[in-house]
């Protein structure tokens, strides 16, 4: 059987086979495959032959289709790095989620790792060559690129990106790539210079408005003695969650063509040049908001005051410091349909910030006379014209926690307010997790709906899901 291919088929064989499976919807290979379980089936002295496991010598294989029985399948792109010999791990991570995994390899891929081991452990046929002649009878790298649930390049090197968003298919992993419809998933790593080169910016924009999925690259060493900084490719399990997340069944989208602003974390008052005035949030809790809001199909603008935070994909972010650059930067980016305000904005400022760094003198400590911030809640909340439909502040308390968010809900002129106790013996300042109450207006009263302790994320979860719930019943 080794020694039968569809080379050494006449032509009205092969003009058979090409209109069997085309209107079975099946390849070439597959059709012989189907052909030959058949005869055997009519044959049961046949039917104690065996097979052999795959190998990277054997003649080409049956390149399955996508799976009909939920079982999920990628083709792995592995392109030519140092990084390379992780995308062996990544292979081991999809099978343990129950992915299916052909490999791929570059030719510089090769200088790094062997098609033998990735065969070994993806326990499938590995491709090389865009000119085999055992799979590209019937065009193999459109198989390839058509038949899986999502196509992974891991690493993407710099040079695989720019063939990919100019369009070149020199080679059979670019020619996969241009053909593929399935969604495309890059883990990039390269130098950091490389990465921040303005070529490869351009064509990771490029990449990202056609729609490419991309995680990372990471911060950290590098290959190279004494090279530090973005550059690095994300952890096999890294990518392998977000292979994940995109082969999952498409999730409801309630807030499709809904506009979303968020405002998160703190601002920084000035006082002079070195010193600031400022409180303790970490911003986890509105970057969770907005990536929930995201999820669920809004187009999000997160206005962040200073944090330390990945910016969540898909979502507008705009960094400011101050309280007043966050009121400028919300009313620039109205209207909206719903305005979520989570920062926890500093109620003072100092009222003349020093242009050099104050001074200890034998006078004493210098005056520091303090103003009110615009309070960009009510400010919003009162507006007359691009006013949101729908209003949300928060309320971050230490005492009487319910009898302060009611007054504060009534003096700000918001719709809901997400109160939550934030003293310290609670960790909710800069912590994971938070216990929140929704206060919301129900004609002339005030409905509160407390919260069992969640995480961050499953607030956000939450609270968009109430979001959307209430927008249903209105729309």
């Amino acid at each position: 059987m080794a020694s039968l291919t569809i080379r050494k088929l006449d032509e009205t064989v092969k003009t058979y086979l090409r209109l069997r499976s085309a209107g079975n919807g099946r390849s070439v290979e597959e059709e012989v495959r189907v052909i030959l379980g058949e005869l055997i089936q009519g044959r049961p002295e046949l039917a104690g032959a065996t097979s052999s496991p795959p190998s990277v010598d054997s003649p080409a294989q049956a390149l399955r289709p996508v799976s009909t029985s939920g079982e999920r399948n990628v083709t792995l792109i592995i392109g030519g790095g140092i990084a390379a010999y992780k995308a062996l791990d990544l292979i081991r991570r999809l099978k343990e989620r129950h992915i299916g995994v052909r490999c791929v390899l570059t030719k510089a891929a090769q200088q790094f790792v062997t098609p033998l081991s990735a065969s070994a452990l993806s326990n499938e046929r590995v491709y090389t060559d865009l000119f085999d002649a055992e799979s590209e009878f019937d065009a193999g790298h459109i198989r390839l690129a058509r038949e899986c649930d999502l196509i992974v390049v891991a690493p993407a090197t710099a040079d695989l990106m720019a063939k990919m968003a100019h369009g070149h298919a020199d080679d059979l992993a670019s020619a996969i790539l241009l053909a593929a419809n399935r969604p495309i998933l890059l883990a990039p790593a390269m130098n950091p210079l490389m990465w921040n080169n303005a070529a490869t910016r351009r064509n990771v924009l490029q990449l990202r408005r056609d729609g490419v999925h991309m995680i990372g690259p990471n911060a950290g060493e590098m290959a190279e003695a004494g090279e530090a900084g973005v550059g690095r490719m994300s952890e096999a399990i890294e990518i392998a969650a977000a292979a994940v997340d995109i082969l999952r069944p498409p999730r409801p989208r309630p807030l499709a063509d809904k506009r979303v602003l968020i405002t998160a974390g703190p601002t920084h008052e000035a006082i002079d040049p070195v010193r600031y005035i400022a409180n303790r949030s970490s911003g986890k809790q509105g970057f969770a908001i907005a990536a929930a809001a995201q999820a669920a199909g809004a187009d999000v603008t997160l206005v962040s005051g200073p944090v330390e935070l990945r910016d969540p994909a898909g979502v507008t972010v705009i960094r400011v410091e101050s309280a007043r650059d966050m009121l400028h930067r919300v009313e620039a980016a109205l209207p909206a349909d719903i305005a979520i305000f989570a920062a926890a904005v500093a109620d003072w400022r100092v009222a003349n910030e020093g242009e050099q760094k104050l001074k200890k003198t034998s006078a004493g400590m210098p005056q520091l006379a303090l103003v009110e911030n615009p309070d960009i809640l009510a400010t919003i909340s009162k507006l007359t014209d691009k006013r949101p439909p729908l209003v949300i502040g928060f309320a971050a308390e230490t005492e009487h926690l319910i009898d302060n968010a009611k007054a504060k809900i009534a003096r700000k002129g918001c719709d809901w307010i997400v109160a939550n106790d934030v003293s310290p013996a609670t960790g909710v300042m800069g912590g994971d997790r938070n216990t929140v109450h929704l206060l919301t207006r129900d004609g002339d009263d005030i409905k509160v709906d407390s919260w069992p302790v969640m995480t961050k994320e499953q607030v956000a979860t939450e609270l968009v899901a109430t979001i959307a719930k209430t927008l249903g019943k209105t729309s």
